[in-house]
């Protein structure tokens, strides 16, 4: 039996009305799931897409179909870059650890209807669950141990020590991810998940047939690694041909200088790290696959960082334990992480380019202008924030909780996305105790641990070895100026921070680079 004329009417038009309603503050339509993936203390040279020797396929796969940044920056160092990545602020200007005066991505995200959840390190105050994360699993700490883990582990704020003798981190960060995407998905909300991965930080620690799979790769010596992958990065058309592999540093001994057995070590330290690497990978495959499955791949914008530069500092200890085991504690020194930053200068905790320079793969189906390309444009930690706003229609609030909240400091990415310009930084400033810098257009002016302050042009010297502080002593004061002024106005940096740099030029060296008499008694395992 039909509907009568004017019953059918009145349902056209309901459905009309509805139709034309606006969407809820803060919602947009056809807004994306977000999948953001932070790794830890990974290099700049450390993936294939970025000239590595690592097997990186499902994270090559992702930078062919997607955008790839050659000038994105972290701040040199783990608590610091996270503060930044989940707020859009600087570090102090958050409220540091605490994200006292800042909101956080889930918390903005939320509030336009997403649903959100994290897995992995938070290395913050309090838990995700208190700052807006629906779901948790992960480790509070700042590291772990990657088979047993530590007393810091949550679920959804609960204590969990539920570790058995199959786990390993890295795996369980997807295991809990795809869990809680699936609940998720079941509510009809798009999805934001942030997987902030442990790897490949210290101990350096991976499953057995990983570090198999890389035995004996890295006989051949760091000098050649690290050549092989500056030819790679130009082969990729990450750096011009005409540039210029930095000698290696002086810190560093020539491959050929060191013993037989020091070459095994070495070697076997890089195959464990380049394992740990290669395991990410795999589980972001697991992740690819599992989206795909789901029909949640071609909605879903994701973004693949790093926290900072490859880590220099020797800290080795049971090293008598195969690093497939529990308690084992392993690490590499300056040596290799000189290979992870090729073709960079210095490391984490340092404001030069390998401390701050890091991988940003970009991949959103449908919505990258030219897959496979190159983005040379500067982009920042503090431009996450701002570029899920600018394609979600969140919302940034002025107050949160009662509390004023700091104005947003990033800038959206988005238009780059699509090939168009966006609006950039008019500088970017770093700091990490008492390393600094500033970036201004073409210029750099860095301070290693409080020495005399540094002078690049980084259009002409990306790779930091032309110092023209003393030609350019004006245009130094005027970065040095300028780098106050952030410090002091725009990051509330604590008076301990704003000690003037010393006259005194940099040793470009630390202790804490190289190794320990540990090694005198190291015994390669057996396999």
């Amino acid at each position: 039996m039909s509907c009568p004329r004017t019953l059918l009417s009145l349902f056209t038009a309901v459905a009309v009305s509805l139709l034309s309603l606006p969407l809820a503050i803060g919602q947009k339509a056809d807004r994306p799931n977000i999948l953001l993936m932070m790794v830890d203390d990974l290099g700049y040279a450390d993936i294939g897409c970025y000239g590595s020797e690592i097997e990186t396929p499902n994270i090559d796969t992702l930078a062919q179909e997607g955008i790839r940044f050659t000038q994105f920056y972290n701040t040199a160092k783990c608590h610091s870059s996270r503060i930044c990545l989940l707020t859009g602020l600087y570090t102090h200007q958050a409220g540091n650890q605490a994200l006292s005066r800042s909101v956080t991505l889930a918390e903005v995200l939320g509030e336009a209807g997403y649903a959100t959840s994290m897995t992995g390190k938070w290395h913050l105050d309090d838990e995700p669950t208190d700052h807006g994360f629906g779901q948790y699993f992960g480790h509070l700490s700042g590291s772990t141990d990657f088979f047993i883990g530590d007393d810091s582990f949550r679920f959804n704020g609960e204590v969990w020590n539920d570790f058995d003798p199959d786990f390993y981190l890295t795996d369980a960060n997807v295991d809990y991810a795809i869990d809680f995407i699936d609940k998720s998905l079941e509510t009809g909300k798009p999805f934001f998940h942030y997987i902030a991965y442990n790897a490949p930080h210290y101990p350096l620690q991976a499953p057995k047939e990983d570090i198999e799979k890389y035995l004996g790769k890295y006989h051949v010596g760091w000098d050649t690694v690290r050549e092989r992958r500056f030819a790679k990065q130009k082969r990729l058309g990450l750096f011009p041909q005409d540039i210029e592999l930095p000698p290696l540093p002086e810190h560093m001994k020539p491959w050929d200088e060191l013993t037989e057995k020091e070459q095994e070590l070495e070697s076997f330290r890089m195959a464990i790290y380049a394992a740990m690497v290669d395991r990410v990978d795999q589980s972001i495959g697991r992740m690819m696959d599992y989206l795909e499955e789901k029909g949640a791949r071609e909605n879903t914008l994701i973004l693949l960082c790093s926290d900072n530069g490859a880590c220099p500092f020797e800290r080795s200890s049971m090293t008598q334990i195969p690093p497939w085991k529990p308690d084992s504690y392993y690490l590499y020194d300056a040596s290799w992480a000189t290979v992870g930053n090729t073709p960079f200068k210095h490391y984490k905790q340092t404001q030069h380019e390998g401390g701050i320079s890091s991988p940003l793969v970009v991949n959103w189906p449908g919505n990258i202008a030219k897959p496979g390309s190159w983005e040379t444009s500067p982009g920042h930690l503090i431009d996450v924030m701002a570029t899920f706003v600018d394609v979600t229609g969140a919302k940034y609030p002025k107050r949160y909780r009662g509390e004023k909240i700091a104005p947003l400091q990033g800038k959206t990415l988005a238009p780059l996305f699509a090939g168009n310009e966006r609006e950039e930084h008019d500088w970017l400033y770093f700091v990490f105790g008492n390393c600094r810098a500033i970036i201004q257009d073409d210029w750099k002016a860095v301070s290693f641990y409080g020495h005399k302050w540094e002078l690049y042009n980084l259009v002409d010297d990306r790779v930091e070895q032309n110092d023209l502080a003393s030609k350019l002593p004006e245009k130094v004061e005027s970065l040095e100026r300028l780098w106050h002024y952030a410090a002091e106005e725009v990051d509330k940096a604590p008076p301990k921070t704003l000690k003037p740099a010393s006259d005194k030029p940099s040793p470009n060296n630390r202790g804490s680079w190289h190794g320990t008499e540990e090694y005198d008694h190291w015994q390669a395992p057996a396999f």
